[in-house]
């Protein structure tokens, strides 16, 4: 059977090209016009008018904007001209001849040869002349600034229009043929009705869209009752019938923005407050989670609506707005120590000289009289008694209890403080060390069956009288440090340290004793007193073995009795406190004690009682205070530290131990601290001596100086003058004694620095080769530092291009450029220049780099200081370079507020170069991720662009 359905019709395949002035497309059924960049549509669906790209933002263009037929060009104003990228502006050279002076005679671009000579290249869109200097235009430019048809010749492009139009003078622009005017025209009618035809012919020959496009402001339509002008989107036809006049949207409700509207040429732009991002619906406006954003702070970062604000762990002083810096806590006042300070990263430790000891206050130094290290009371004391043919151990540790949980029912206690640690403690200089020798014994208890449980113990008032009655005591020794862990011994294949579900339990103990040569004898040397302390505790293991096997061995912690171990454990305990040790059930979890508090063995943690503390976390019972035996001193619940004990002396206060009674600060003294064990002098010096108007003085400023300082000086307590603070110093405070240091390896541009702010990183420069990274002026985002030179390479992979996002660059106004940031291929000024600007610009611009390797310099003079720049680069494929150079030469990547923003936006741009470095990356953004990452307009741009790149190959 024949098939009668009809063959489509290609209405593009005639010499009209579908009465398309530009590309016809075909259709089923149907075809569309489409017209070249730079041109858009007419209301007549065939013709093609020019846009002009300089009404949108400028055309973004940094300094001026000049709108040619089909195209646009940026312009420099005197002293500069264009770079590579033809928006940025770069400033002349003043001496010597290279590529910046353009004394080369080059039309548009200078480029260095291997010879080490200059030769002449141009813009993408145009051709180098004959002379080799000059640039011709061709019809990849604008389409050569032909409104219908271009031609490229040896001259340069020739235009012609479509067959139903004709060459306007200009020689560019097309106008419509007369054709229905001439008709009229050759009617020679002379009747009185025919002279009201002339007249209407002379009206509708006048009025023709074929002249001056019939006095429309926009689109024109001829009617039989002569032009129709009407207008687009954004614009109102006014009175007189041919005016457009721009509605400003922004007067109706905002124009629908959340906050700023900003009215343009035929529409409106939403904008947002600093700190707010657009949303791809281009009006709503969205709190930008600075914190989310990687490199934003050094250590915290804390959000807020439209800011942010960074902190800093302690022991470290923010600098720069988001660094965070070592503190030099000794430059404040010696730290506050009383000797010597010594600083460390992060904190800091005061120490003192030999025959001192640090006060528990870890400031003070107080001797120690008759000192010797064998002589120390141990802390811990293991005593054993036999009662009823039974022996009975208790380990008491009153003080240094320290709780190590583990896995489910495992657990470590210490008690007091190893050798090792008070070795570290002690001043190497310090001969008694020499005399002392430490026994250290370990031991292990195996149990065939049971679980450790450090469980609260309850023993008969008569049982732990006798144990710890010295009277009938079968064993009593003393231990300087003893540290017993409880656990299963077997491991699970696989299961990272954890004990297997076995019966099988061990318990070790350590156990340090140390021997004295005051022991020593003339018949009994070192080594002899040593193996009698070796044979006590060989007693004291003996006498312990059976106690652990027995459950009679137990600890007292800081005054309160223990359970080690359960050999037969009950089910109903286990399930009941589901827990480890130190911990308690919050919100269906298991959370550490915090400090202040201890685990009560009640399924909660308690508060620590008065006169104890406790400064850890996860612990079993609480240290006792310094002065707790001290009857009717202040005590605190909960304390979390010993300055929270109470009973310490104010500021303006001291006494022999730190506690009360305390006597005030005598004249010429003074102290800003509490719990001390002495006051500060005002002068340091007897010469001069300083006074205080009355005792208890706290401050400096109490101390009658006989000049007061303004800040950023100090008082020299020997000279009696004010101080300028010295570079890497500052004090913002009046009447100082002293002057800060900068956190961490800033500094200061000069000396007499007031605010830390004035502390700066003066850190910058390198090697960069990576495929994404930053190029970051110094102290960023804080001010860079005055008088300071970065030098950075990039140094891409092989095959690979550079592209460059600045989004913001801020550099301090002036006549003259003293501070600049420049990009060209070498450090040589003769080599070809990429970028270079020494003024502020808000306004984001991207582009490519004119050589494969960039140099990259920043500099500023010894005066000045701005926030500066973070430029963010990446490498692509050199395959890439057309489709890129089309994308950031396109003034519609500037034009609209809302892309300037994605250049600016550091997720946006992060995921931007991702794919471009690594164009697999582009499958893990889905599309719905783009349209919600990207606005609509920035998606359109792109994708026309890159399709018309990869057409040829499809």
């Amino acid at each position: 059977m024949p098939d009668y359905r009809a063959a489509d019709i290609d209405e593009c395949d005639n010499e009209f090209n579908g009465d398309c002035v530009h590309e016809c497309f075909n259709i089923p059924g149907n075809y569309h016009c489409t017209c070249y960049d730079g041109f858009r549509l007419a209301h007549d669906g065939h013709n093609c008018l020019d846009v002009n790209e300089c009404l949108f933002n400028n055309g973004g263009c940094q300094h001026t904007c000049a709108n040619t037929m089909g195209s646009y060009e940026c312009q420099c104003n005197e002293g500069f001209f264009l770079s590579d990228n033809q928006h940025t502006c770069i400033h002349h050279a003043e001496e010597g001849l290279s590529c910046l002076n353009k004394d080369h005679g080059c039309g548009h671009l200078c480029k260095e040869t291997l010879e080490g000579g200059v030769t002449c290249d141009c813009r993408l869109g145009f051709a180098l002349a004959k002379n080799q200097r000059d640039c011709i235009l061709t019809c990849n430019h604008g389409n050569g600034g032909c409104q219908h048809i271009c031609v490229d010749t040896d001259e340069g492009p020739e235009c012609s229009c479509h067959p139903k139009y004709r060459l306007h003078t200009d020689g560019k622009s097309c106008l419509e043929k007369e054709e229905s005017t001439l008709e009229l025209m050759k009617n020679n009618v002379t009747s009185p009705i025919a002279d009201v035809d002339k007249r209407v012919k002379r009206r509708l020959l006048m009025e023709t869209c074929a002249v001056n496009n019939g006095g429309c402001d926009r689109t024109c339509k001829d009617t039989s009752t002569g032009v129709h002008c009407s207008c687009p989107m954004g614009f109102t036809l006014q009175f007189d019938g041919k005016t457009c006049k721009d509605i400003d949207e922004c007067q109706t409700d905002n124009g629908g923005c959340d906050h700023f509207c900003k009215n343009t040429v035929g529409s409106f732009d939403c904008s947002c407050k600093k700190g707010y991002k657009l949303l791809t619906d281009e009006k709503s406006c969205q709190d930008i989670d600075e914190c989310s954003f990687e490199r934003t702070c050094d250590h915290t970062c804390i959000n807020h609506p439209g800011t942010f604000e960074c902190a800093c762990n302690k022991g470290y002083t923010l600098y720069g707005f988001t660094h965070c810096g070592d503190t030099n806590e000794c430059s404040i006042n010696n730290g506050g120590c009383q000797q010597t300070c010594v600083n460390t990263l992060g904190s800091y430790e005061c120490q003192c000289p030999s025959g001192h000891q640090l006060h528990w206050n870890k400031k003070d130094c107080v001797e120690v009289k008759g000192f010797l290290p064998g002589n120390i009371s141990p802390k811990v004391s293991m005593r054993c008694t036999k009662i009823d043919g039974v022996d009975k151990c208790y380990l008491n540790c009153p003080s240094d209890v320290r709780l190590f949980p583990g896995y489910q029912d495992t657990y470590s206690v210490s008690c007091g403080t190893s050798s090792r640690l008070r070795s570290r403690l002690r001043k190497s200089n310090d001969s008694a060390l020499l005399d002392v020798a430490t026994v250290r014994t370990s031991v292990t208890f195996r149990l065939n069956e049971g679980k450790c449980s450090l469980k609260k113990a309850e023993l008969l008032s008569e049982d732990l009288s006798g144990i710890i009655s010295e009277k009938y005591s079968s064993v009593k020794e003393s231990f300087h440090y003893v540290n017993l862990t409880c656990g299963s011994g077997k491991q699970v294949p696989g299961a990272f340290g954890r004990p297997a579900p076995t019966k099988e339990m061990f318990i070790s103990v350590d156990f340090e004793l140390e021997a004295n040569q005051q022991e020593v004898t003339a018949s009994c040397d070192l080594s002899c007193v040593l193996k009698k302390t070796e044979k006590k505790l060989r007693k004291v293991i003996r006498t312990l073995r059976k106690t652990v096997h027995r459950e009679q061995f137990h600890l007292r912690l800081s005054g309160m009795d223990f359970e080690v171990a359960k050999k037969f454990p009950r089910v109903s305990e286990h399930l009941a406190d589901p827990c480890g040790l130190g911990q308690e059930h919050r919100k269906g979890k298991c959370v550490s004690c915090s400090v202040g508090t201890y685990d009560g063995r009640q399924g909660q943690c308690l508060l620590c009682p008065n006169g104890t503390y406790q400064d850890e976390e996860g612990q079993i019972t609480c240290k006792p205070c310094p002065n707790f035996e001290k009857a009717g001193s202040p005590k605190t619940l909960g304390a979390r530290n010993m300055s929270e004990c109470g009973g310490q002396c104010l500021p303006g206060e001291y006494s022999s131990n730190g506690f009360s009674p305390c006597q005030p600060c005598p004249l010429g003294t003074y102290q800003p601290e509490v719990g001390r064990t002495s006051c500060f002098p005002c002068a340091r010096s007897w010469r001069g001596e300083l006074t205080t108007k009355h005792p208890g003085a706290t401050t400096f400023q109490d101390c009658e100086a006989k000049v007061q300082c303004s800040p950023g000086h100090f008082y020299n307590t020997t000279t009696h003058r004010c101080i300028r603070c010295s570079a890497g110093t500052y004090q913002p405070e009046f009447g100082k004694n002293y002057c800060i240091s900068c956190p961490g390896n800033t500094t200061t541009d000069f000396d007499g620095s007031t605010n830390v702010t004035q502390c700066k990183n003066r850190h910058c420069g390198g090697e960069l080769g990576e495929f994404t990274g930053y190029i970051e002026s110094p102290n960023y985002p804080g001010n860079y530092p005055a008088n300071t030179e970065c030098t950075w390479t990039i140094n891409p992979p092989p095959k690979r291009r550079i592209l460059i996002v600045v989004p913001e660059i801020f550099l301090p106004i002036e006549d003259e450029c003293g501070d600049y940031l420049v990009m060209r291929k070498t450090s040589s000024s003769n080599s070809v220049t990429t970028y270079e600007t020494c003024q502020t610009y808000e306004r984001p611009i991207a582009f490519t780099s004119r050589s494969k390797k960039l140099w990259i310099q920043f500099k500023s003079n010894e005066g000045n200081s701005a926030k500066g720049f973070q430029v963010p680069y990446v490498t692509y494929d050199e395959d890439y370079q057309e489709l890129i150079e089309d994308i950031v030469r396109d003034g519609r990547l500037y034009a609209s507020e809302n892309h300037q923003e994605i250049l600016k936006d550091k997720k946006l741009i992060k995921a931007l170069f991702d794919v471009l470095a690594h164009p697999q990356n582009y499958f893990k953004y889905t599309a719905q991720e783009s349209r919600e990452m990207f606005p609509r307009s920035f998606i359109r741009l792109l994708r026309s662009k890159v399709s018309r790149f990869l057409r040829p190959y499809k």
